[in-house]
């Protein structure tokens, strides 16, 4: 288990986000791609932001009311998303998710995006894997 890596469970087949991408591009790459959030890169594949559907719900909410027109990814994105390395432990990675964490991490070597890891990933290899479990189904406490 603690030789599993994030390299072992990420998603390298996700495109990122581009800068100025339009608002509705965006939510048509999250639904598409069934995750909560991408990572944003300029054009060396850099991740300079983070945009999740929250980001997006909130925005499009905005804008509709104040028919502002359509926003770009630039204008909803946090610019200081928490990257991992295609090294890390995922059982380092699993311990640090809980509440109010990310649910998507951007994988980053040598600062290029190389892929994500999200929650759901991390807890399918952990099922698979047999950690806590009995039989299929998670351990009972007596």
């Amino acid at each position: 288990m603690r030789s599993l890596k994030v390299s072992d469970v990420m998603w390298n087949h996700i495109e990122p986000i581009r800068c100025s991408t339009p608002l509705a591009k965006v939510v048509k790459a999250l639904l598409s791609n069934h995750v909560s959030g991408l990572p944003v890169v300029d054009d060396h594949r850099k991740v300079i932001g983070f945009v999740s559907e929250q980001d997006c719900i909130h925005a499009l909410l905005v804008s509709s009311y104040h028919c502002e027109g359509e926003p770009i990814v630039n204008d909803v994105m946090f610019h200081a998303p928490v990257t991992v390395t295609p090294e890390m432990a995922v059982v380092d990675l699993a311990q640090n998710l809980g509440a109010g964490k990310p649910k998507v991490y951007p994988v980053v070597d040598h600062d290029r995006l190389v892929g994500i890891v999200t929650r759901s990933a991390i807890l399918a290899e952990l099922a698979k894997l047999g950690c806590g479990l009995e039989t299929g189904r998670f351990a009972e406490a007596d």
